[in-house]
């Protein structure tokens, strides 16, 4: 590896100048080296020029192996970033509590809250950047007696889209009152989403 070097210790290692000759010169550190010896007669400019030249010629190499290092360290960190979105993969961009979707798959009323004796409730999700089959598992959890309800996998058709996951009780059953919660996974692991709503 190329170091840079200073210009006093270039002279001392090409023999043109000794240590000794160099060191009262360091104390003036206010003005440069080159111009110090040369006023003092220890050295010629041609000495001087030629120290120039190898003093710029190692500061280029090592300008390139910084320049070198700064690009590996900025293209590591781009594809550290591009393989934790592909190790995150899909990303849910909405996801809302409905009382039903339309033909579009589309949420017809966002809300919350609903009234005593509803017996379906709907869980709308919209995605995008997910692998073909990738699976999102919904968790619907009643909070008000800790009581886990229903699990549903749904397999993704496409990269991005619309799904709706439905709840529903058969006829004449209705959820009881309380506090429910929907967690959303992607991959059946990373917690993506966690909507609420309350009956009653």
């Amino acid at each position: 590896m190329i170091k840079y070097r200073k210009i006093g210790q270039i002279l001392v290692e090409n023999g043109v100048l000794t240590k000794e000759q160099l060191e009262p010169s360091l104390t003036e550190q206010h003005r440069k080296i080159g111009q110090i010896l040369a006023e003092k007669g220890v050295l010629t400019k041609e000495h001087i020029d030629a120290a120039l030249v190898i003093q710029k010629k190692e500061g280029g190499h090592l300008k390139k192996r910084v320049a070198v290092l700064i690009s590996v360290l900025i293209l590591s960190c781009i594809l550290f970033v591009v393989n934790l979105n592909n190790q995150l993969g899909i990303v849910i961009q909405e996801a809302k509590i409905t009382t039903g979707v339309d033909e579009q798959l589309l949420p017809i009323k966002i809300t919350n809250s609903f009234p005593k004796n509803t017996a379906k409730v709907c869980a709308w999700i919209n995605w995008r950047n997910a692998k073909i089959n990738t699976q999102i598992l919904v968790k619907w959890h009643y909070v008000t007696d800790d009581i886990p309800i229903y699990n549903y996998t749904l397999n993704i058709p496409k990269r991005e889209g619309v799904a709706n996951v439905t709840l529903t009780l058969p006829e004449g059953k209705h959820l009881p009152d309380g506090l429910y919660k929907v967690d959303i996974l992607s991959g059946k692991k990373h917690l993506t989403k966690t909507l609420t709503f309350e009956i009653g």
